[in-house]
C-alpha cells in the first residue's frame, strides 16, 4: 500500500490542560514554572502577579503567563471565577513559516469558540484519545483565537498598509526605511509596524527586502545587467549587503541563481 508518510512540526508541546471553578476557598499557587501557561477567564476576575506585575483578568480576557517567571495569586479565588488553563512548551528550532505573536493581555473577540475548544480539549484528555500532533493543534487553534484582532481593526490596518505598499512600488529604487514612509503617510512609524505586522506578519523592513528581491530575481533572470547593476536598481548601496539578503531570502547567491535560472531555460525546450 502507498502512504504518504509526514512528521508536521508545530513546534509547540501541550504539558497539561484544565478546567478551574473556583469554590472560593485559596488563591493561585506561588511558582515557577518552566513552561507557558495560558489562561481564559469565564466568568468573575482573577487576580495574579507575574513577578512584580499584577494582571486583573476579567471575563472574556486571556492572559499568556511566561516561563521562567514567578507566578502567585493577588487574592483569594471569588466564589464567581471560572477559568480554562493550558500548560505548554515551545520548542523555537521545529517552527517555520509565519510567526503568530500572542499578546500579554488581550480581550478575546470569540469567548464561546475558545471555550468550544477547551472543551473538546478537556473532553479527549477524559477519553484518553489524546495524541502529541493532536494536542499541540488544538493549543494552535486556542492561540489562534486567543490573538484573533477585531474586525474594524484589521481593516483600518488593511487600509494603512495598502498605501505603503503604494508608496513602497513608486520609491522602490530609492533610499527607503519606516521612518521614511511614515512621514509620507502621516503616521506613527510604530502604528505603521504593527498595522504591517497584523496584514503580512512581517515588519516593514522585511516587507521591503521581500519586494526588492523579488525585483532583483526577475532581473537576474530576465536581463544581463550585473549582479551591481541589480543590487543598485533594486535599491541597495552596498551589493556585499544585497548578496547577504539574497542568500538569506533565496538560499542561493545571485550568481549561482541566475546561472540556475539560465540552465533551466536550455533544459525547458
Amino acid at each position: 500500500m502507498d502512504l504518504l508518510s509526514l512528521a508536521p512540526s508545530v513546534g509547540v508541546e501541550v504539558v497539561s490542560c484544565g478546567q478551574f471553578i473556583s469554590n472560593a476557598r485559596g488563591t493561585h499557587p506561588d511558582r515557577v514554572l518552566e513552561n507557558y501557561e495560558l489562561i481564559v477567564v469565564r466568568e468573575g476576575t482573577l487576580s495574579i502577579f507575574e513577578d512584580d506585575t499584577r494582571f486583573d483578568v476579567p471575563a472574556g480576557h486571556a492572559l499568556l503567563l511566561h516561563a521562567g517567571r514567578r507566578h502567585r495569586g493577588a487574592t483569594p479565588f471569588a466564589s464567581d471565577l471560572k477559568f480554562y488553563w493550558i500548560h505548554f512548551l515551545v520548542r523555537p528550532h521545529l517552527v517555520q513559516g509565519a510567526i503568530l505573536r500572542v499578546p500579554k493581555l488581550t480581550r478575546v473577540q470569540r469567548p464561546d469558540c475558545v471555550a468550544e475548544l477547551f472543551h473538546r480539549y478537556l473532553d479527549d484528555q477524559e477519553g484518553r484519545r489524546l495524541d502529541p500532533l493532536y494536542s499541540a493543534l488544538l493549543l494552535l487553534q486556542i492561540l489562534c483565537e486567543v490573538t484573533r484582532e477585531p474586525a474594524e481593526e484589521k481593516q483600518s490596518s488593511a487600509a494603512l498598509t495598502g498605501r505603503a505598499e503604494e508608496y513602497v512600488t513608486a520609491h522602490l529604487s530609492e533610499k527607503l526605511s519606516t521612518a521614511r514612509i511614515a512621514r509620507a503617510l502621516h503616521v506613527n512609524p510604530d502604528y505603521l509596524n504593527r498595522s504591517f505586522r497584523r496584514v503580512h506578519k512581517s515588519t516593514l523592513t522585511e516587507y521591503l527586502h521581500r519586494r526588492r528581491l523579488s525585483n532583483a530575481a526577475e532581473m537576474l533572470r530576465n536581463t544581463t545587467q550585473s549582479i551591481a547593476e541589480v543590487a543598485h536598481a533594486c535599491g541597495y548601496a552596498s551589493v556585499g549587503h544585497f548578496r547577504r539578503m539574497f542568500q538569506r531570502l533565496r538560499g542561493i547567491s545571485p550568481l549561482a541563481y541566475r546561472q540556475l535560472m539560465a540552465r533551466a531555460y536550455v533544459n525547458a525546450v
